[in-house]
């Protein structure tokens, strides 16, 4: 009985263990840390918990056999649940690039597949090795997959956007809906869905994960090159004649002269941490740790007292001059971690 369950369990389990592993091992730029990834799952779990009781409480509410429920009403219900920490994420630049969004995305998704299997395990011992296969590559994977495109697509939507909006994520909510809505369609064949799952979702990752690394080394390149000029441009004497110079003396038109010299030092300030982020991204690719310095830290902590003093309508006035895309603030927010 013992050995039963051990098999069970494996094959239940482990797959979607393995993938998420794969892609932590594949992030060159290990912009995900291990802790990161375990406490993504756990909040995955504790939405398949929630998933659980909602579920429940949905099909007694709406009164409709499982299988139509099963297919347009909880890919949505159990795809919100998920998405709800992405967006947090996302907005609050935790994340920045289409890769740690996919680490992101397939480590909440797991942690929703193994909490469902688990349940599926304990409640049906006396299912068979063949149907916790197609749960454990089928399911399992899907679960994965279907949060790691919301979070692809949501990032790839808000990435020119300093601020993203609820509506930013609606195609990568749709994404995740369609996908998981498709895979349930076709439980009544799960050999079929678990192979589809599994022809379409590694090609997808890889394809993602090069993108992305592709895109990470042309905007360090860019970037790093600009916020050189920029802040030789800060320091030097010309700066006053300078269209950034003049475009902040204009502003002393719509704010204190104290708060436009606040906005001087927050562009310096953003400039050199923006600096030391990408120096920090370029060594960890190259395997190499770079602690964060007392000094750096400081001028994080001054950097947030000037977002205060500036205000939101400050910064919003500072963006013609200064960059505030996705990547710049995720790159500084990684710094502070």
């Amino acid at each position: 009985m013992n050995s039963h369950y051990l098999a069970l369990g494996t094959v239940a389990l482990l797959p979607v263990l393995v993938f998420l592993a794969a892609l932590v091992y594949f992030d060159s730029f290990k912009l995900v840390s291990l802790r990161a990834v375990v406490a993504a799952m756990a909040v995955g779990g504790a939405a398949a918990g929630a998933s659980y009781f909602l579920n429940g409480a949905l099909l007694d509410a709406l009164r409709i056999d499982f299988v139509p429920y099963s297919r347009y009403v909880s890919p949505w219900l159990e795809e919100i649940l998920k998405g709800a920490v992405l967006v947090y994420l996302i907005r609050s630049r935790r994340i920045g690039m289409l890769v740690d969004a996919a680490i992101f995305g397939f480590a909440i998704g797991s942690g929703f597949a193994l909490v469902e299997n688990f349940y599926y395990l304990a409640s049906r011992p006396e299912a068979n090795v063949a149907v916790e296969i197609v749960r454990g590559f089928g399911t399992a994977i899907m679960h994965g997959g279907a949060t790691a495109i919301f979070a692809i697509v949501s990032v790839a939507v808000a990435e020119k956007r300093a601020d993203a909006t609820v509506i930013s994520f609606l195609p990568g909510l749709l994404a995740a809906v369609a996908l998981h809505s498709a895979f349930n369609h076709l439980l009544a064949k799960p050999v079929l869905a678990t192979l589809g799952i599994l022809l379409a979702l590694p090609p997808l990752m890889n394809f993602v994960f090069q993108r992305s690394e592709q895109s990470l080394r042309d905007w360090l390149d860019a970037d790093l090159d600009s916020d050189i000029e920029l802040l030789q441009l800060i320091n030097s004497h010309e700066f006053s004649e300078s269209h950034v110079g003049t475009y902040l003396h204009s502003l002393r038109e719509k704010f204190r002269g104290e708060v436009v010299a606040d906005m001087l030092c927050y562009m310096r300030l953003h400039v050199e941490l923006a600096l030391r982020a990408k120096g920090v991204i370029l060594l960890r690719e190259s395997g190499l740790d770079s602690p964060i310095d007392d000094e750096t830290r400081e001028k994080l902590t001054e950097m947030q007292y000037l977002e205060r003093s500036i205000g939101r309508t400050g910064r919003i006035a500072m963006r013609p001059v200064l960059p505030m895309t996705s990547k710049d603030l995720w790159q500084i927010y990684m710094l502070g971690q």
